[in-house]
């Protein structure tokens, strides 16, 4: 099941969800709930609360798209790092870092249930994380 939760979560985020409301309904569970904790606040989003969010990001950006720096599982169960890099519609020929992310998930029906969210803003990094 590790494996699969792997690649359930890793897909969501690399998918163009925000283009395809049928890719959000394929990867989110009818009941999700998702506690995010971002730069302008907490919020607290259902299926509907996701889908808006998602229908901004696809109506302020060219394009997005999410380089995973790790991801771990174990059963049901992932955490993911993460940044989103974005192309405006100003701007459609430059990429940009738009957030970094860390998100723990719980997987139900093979599906995101239960999610922790933790972004800030984008930068460039050129070190190593790690060392």
């Amino acid at each position: 099941m590790d494996l699969e939760t792997k690649d359930i979560v890793t897909k969501f985020y690399e998918s163009n969800f925000y283009k395809d409301e049928e890719v959000l309904k394929a990867f989110l569970h009818p009941d999700v709930e998702l506690r995010w904790y971002g730069t302008t606040g907490f919020r607290k989003l259902n299926l509907d609360g996701i889908s808006e969010i998602t229908k901004e990001i696809s109506e302020s950006y060219e394009s997005l798209r999410a380089e995973t720096e790790k991801i771990i599982s174990n059963g049901n169960e992932a955490a993911i790092h993460f940044t989103y890099f974005v192309r405006t519609i100003e701007n459609p020929e430059e990429e940009m870092p738009l957030a970094h992310f860390v998100a723990m998930w719980e997987l139900k029906d093979g599906k995101l249930y239960k999610g922790t969210q933790v972004s800030q803003l984008g930068e460039e990094i050129d070190d190593d994380p790690w060392s």
